[in-house]
């Protein structure tokens, strides 16, 4: 796996420019651009930077396309911690709002 092509990935799945990657990050947007001219790889920290900003561990960086889908990310796993305290009533409310958010889109 290509480090730099899986940065570059994970930002057009989220529709990011390296420039909102920077913001998001806390890297400067020439650091960033710079990996990509020179060819170089990120540290371990920038990386770990990065990763914070996609909401994803290292290591789920480093996972294979079809390990990917076994796992969640930290805000689907908080929204599964509520979901799993919920009686069955309130996850049926809560399961019939979200249709009808997600409908609109």
């Amino acid at each position: 796996m290509n480090v730099l092509d899986k940065i570059s990935e994970l930002r057009r799945q989220r529709g990011w420019s390296e420039y909102q990657l920077s913001l998001k990050s806390g890297l400067t947007q020439s650091t960033i651009s710079s990996w990509y001219r020179k060819n170089t790889l990120p540290t371990i920290p920038s990386l770990e930077k990065i990763c914070d900003a996609f909401g994803i561990s290292l290591s789920q960086f480093f996972m294979e396309e079809e390990e990917e889908s076994m796992i969640v990310s930290r805000q689907e796993n908080r929204m599964l911690q509520y979901a799993l305290r919920l009686e069955p009533g309130q996850f049926k409310a809560l399961s019939a709002f979200l249709e009808t958010i997600c409908e609109k889109e």
